[in-house]
């Protein structure tokens, strides 16, 4: 298969078959696909901010932990806060753990986070 045909193959693939393919290869491969950070810093002042990064962090992604015993409403819930149809939305909540939105504010995941436990849902934002 050359490289321009897996291409096309990872085309054809849903949001959530992609999003399982890269979770495959992240554990495979032993990789992160998240964007290498490049962070200069003075000897000394470096652990000060470490430290005020950690703090200050702005994008935070919620993650469907475990259904709960409420699959059908966890799917509804998931559905009204993406973009996605009913087989996809079921297909993601059946592959928890995953991720349902990422790079979302603070207030933002908070509040999915709250729409999908009430669901019934485990949910984390990390």
């Amino acid at each position: 298969m050359t490289q321009e045909e897996l291409i096309e193959e990872i085309k054809q693939l849903s949001v959530i078959d992609l999003s399982n393919l890269v979770s495959a290869l992240e554990d495979e491969f032993g990789v992160s696909a998240a964007a290498p950070v490049a962070m200069t810093t003075v000897q000394g002042v470096a652990g000060t901010e470490e430290a005020a990064a950690e703090e200050e962090q702005t994008e935070f992604n919620v993650t469907l932990k475990e259904i709960g015993p409420n699959k059908i409403n966890v799917i509804k819930a998931v559905r009204e806060v993406t973009t996605l149809g009913l087989k996809e939305a079921k297909e993601l909540v059946e592959s928890a753990p995953t991720a349902v939105k990422e790079g979302l504010g603070k207030e933002d995941a908070d509040e999915l986070k709250a729409k999908l436990e009430g669901a019934g849902a485990v949910v984390a934002v990390e």
